[in-house]
């Protein structure tokens, strides 16, 4: 181990798996760069977190540093215990020469790895591995995922591994033929019609994820990607508050499948996948949580409570989350928030930047830009608990309406830096130029920020 500053954050293949990490030791407020790779685990604030350069408080996740170690040794030793679909999808997804020009990368085949280890593995290799539920009738597993790192990739891989499996062993209750994909949004349902094995574009054509001689197989399941919304029920308390001549009740668990389904309704045991899954999680019987809005608990309780209603009908084999932030609200402090117990896997941003699969961040505070700008530093760093702004970027707003000072000035500090480095990049004849991207916490705070740069409200001329 050796302690030094960061030179360089990439110090990692994406092809194979982490043999070293940056570690960050807070009484040196430096950073070693440690053999072996980093524990499986997430960071929450603390105290000393509200300090520029303090990342916060790392925290474990205990089932999934209890279950790496088995899915390793089990691959090691040549995946034991595994159906012949399953042999060959597994030694087809390592092939060298299948994926010489584009190989898959190591996380990707872990998460599906890890899933499969967990269906066909030996009941002795899984001793001792207890997964937790969300409190409902049907077994949920989650694969947590950098944004960026491939989960729609590992997606198809599963929906693949299981299709394939229940057409070849039709009597096997360990798999599904029948795959209901949720997604939180219509331009992330618009994204996964790849997972579709009829769509033009698939990924099993385009990934070579399916041998080209199992693809007729392939197609002898079906895949039905539906939006949250599509999920949609009211229950005979919330009818019978409404007012107007419509008395219907509500849909019977079997009228609600059929509407839902479609031509997939006679389908029984399916296995469901959730993308962005943090959006669906169990609201507690209270139903109420504080501090979360009113919508998001609608969201979750159509959510879940629709698959627990086609759950009830016609039965879920298994529930797949994916999510870079499988957290769901707890009414606390956000370092408090509960992280979803049936988490298997675990690659997480801070890995997904050593492997160099996402954008490396440039932490950015010009000490040239603004004469004050060192004091810019703790505000902007927790900008949305900021005194000044917090009540203004927190309410819904008119595109039209300015942006407080600091937010004005935070991107002036950003964009400045970004002007340099375009110039210097430039310079030594980069083709590629920086990207400066904005995450915003509402609709509206983006709107604002968007016409802020459209009338150069932002004193930098080029990033306008």
């Amino acid at each position: 181990m050796a302690r030094t500053t960061i030179d360089r954050l990439i110090i990692n293949s994406p092809y194979e798996e982490p043999v070293r990490h940056w570690n960050y030791d807070q009484s040196t407020r430096s950073f070693d760069l440690a053999d072996g790779r980093r524990a499986a685990g997430y960071l929450i604030a603390s105290e000393s977190s509200k300090s520029f350069d303090d990342p916060g408080e790392f925290r474990e996740i205990p089932l999934v540093n209890q279950i790496r170690p088995r899915v390793k040794a089990w691959r090691e030793a040549g995946y034991p215990g595994v159906t012949g679909i399953t042999k060959r999808l597994l030694e087809h997804w390592r092939d060298p020469e299948e994926f010489e020009s584009r190989r898959f990368f190591f996380c990707q085949l872990e998460a599906a790895e890890t899933l499969i280890w967990l269906a066909e593995a030996s009941d002795a290799d899984k001793v001792g591995v207890e997964i937790p539920t969300d409190g409902g009738a049907f077994r949920r597993l989650c694969a947590k995922m950098a944004t960026g790192s491939g989960k729609t990739i590992v997606m198809a891989m599963v929906i693949a591994w299981q299709v394939l499996n229940k057409v070849t062993y039709s009597q096997d209750s360990r798999y599904a033929k029948n795959v209901l994909v949720i997604a939180p949004g219509l331009t992330v349902k618009s994204r996964l019609a790849v997972l579709e094995p009829s769509n033009q574009e698939n990924y099993y054509d385009e990934f070579r994820i399916v041998p080209s001689d199992l693809f007729d197989k392939l197609r002898q399941g079906r895949v039905l990607i539906h939006n949250w919304h599509t999920l949609n029920w009211e229950t005979e308390e919330r009818i019978a508050r409404k007012r107007g001549v419509d008395k219907r009740g509500a849909k019977s668990d079997e009228a609600y499948v059929r509407e839902v389904l479609g031509d997939m309704a006679r389908a029984r045991n399916m296995l469901v996948i959730n993308d962005e899954a943090h959006h669906a999680w169990r609201v507690p019987a209270e139903s109420k949580i504080r501090g979360v809005a009113k919508a998001d608990i609608e969201e979750a309780t159509k959510w879940i409570g629709g698959l627990d209603r086609i759950n009830k009908a016609r039965g879920i084999l298994a529930c797949y989350d994916f999510s870079a932030t499988p957290f769901a609200p707890s009414g606390k402090q956000s370092s408090e928030e509960a992280l979803f117990g049936w988490i298997v896997s675990d690659f997480g941003l801070n890995d997904a930047i050593e492997s160099g699969l996402v954008k490396t961040p440039r932490v950015v505070v010009r000490d040239d830009a603004l004469p004050n700008a060192k004091s810019y530093k703790s505000r902007l760093y927790h900008i949305y608990n900021d005194d000044e702004v917090k009540d203004d970027l927190n309410r819904p707003a008119q595109a039209e309406q300015a942006l407080p000072d600091l937010v004005i000035n935070g991107y002036y500090l950003l964009g400045y830096d970004w002007r340099e480095t375009a110039r210097n990049w430039e310079a030594a004849s980069s083709k590629t130029p920086p990207v400066m991207i904005t995450v915003a916490n509402r609709t509206e705070t983006a709107a604002r920020v968007k016409h802020s740069f459209d009338h150069r409200k932002i004193r930098v001329e080029e990033l306008c």
